[in-house]
């Protein structure tokens, strides 16, 4: 995980429209940058949907949520329009996943006694002024948009 009060590192990607973003265009808001492994599963769409359901909160507290995965732009917006999401998603489709590598997102994970290279489930929630304010390192998916609030809360 990147530690606390370090600067995040600037990225530009593709959103759910075909967008390029930055995070550069959130600057002055909370960014609850969250990292989940594909599209249209059963914990990435729970957590996407809870986090949408408190968007109005996350107004309020000048945040925006950012989704990354390494899914297609097709995708995004199929997960975009079938769940009704109301916010950014992004897709580092690079060969190197350079993206996902500069925030410690992607590396060897285990599943059935198999080994494989894919995305953490992390968060990182950064400050208005770019700095890395909070981690999560183990997410759950159904109480991550608690914890996220509840850290958010506590900044204002």
């Amino acid at each position: 995980m990147l530690e606390i009060g370090t600067t995040a590192p600037e990225f530009t990607l593709p959103n759910q429209n075909g967008e390029q973003k930055s995070l550069s265009d959130f600057k002055g808001k909370w960014v609850v940058l969250y990292f989940y492994p594909k599209a249209l599963t059963p914990g990435c769409t729970v957590q996407a949907c809870a986090l949408a359901e408190h968007k109005n909160e996350l107004d309020s507290l000048n945040a925006v949520a950012v989704g990354v995965s390494a899914d297609k732009e097709s995708l995004l917006k199929r997960f975009e329009d079938k769940k009704e999401l109301n916010f950014t998603l992004l897709g580092d489709t690079s060969d190197n996943q350079e993206m996902l590598k500069s925030y410690h997102a992607w590396g060897l994970k285990k599943f059935m006694g198999r080994e494989y290279d894919g995305i953490h489930r992390i968060t990182y929630i950064i400050d208005p002024h770019g700095k890395i304010a909070h981690s999560i390192a183990k997410v759950k998916t159904k109480t991550h948009h608690e914890e996220v609030l509840n850290f958010l809360k506590e900044q204002n």
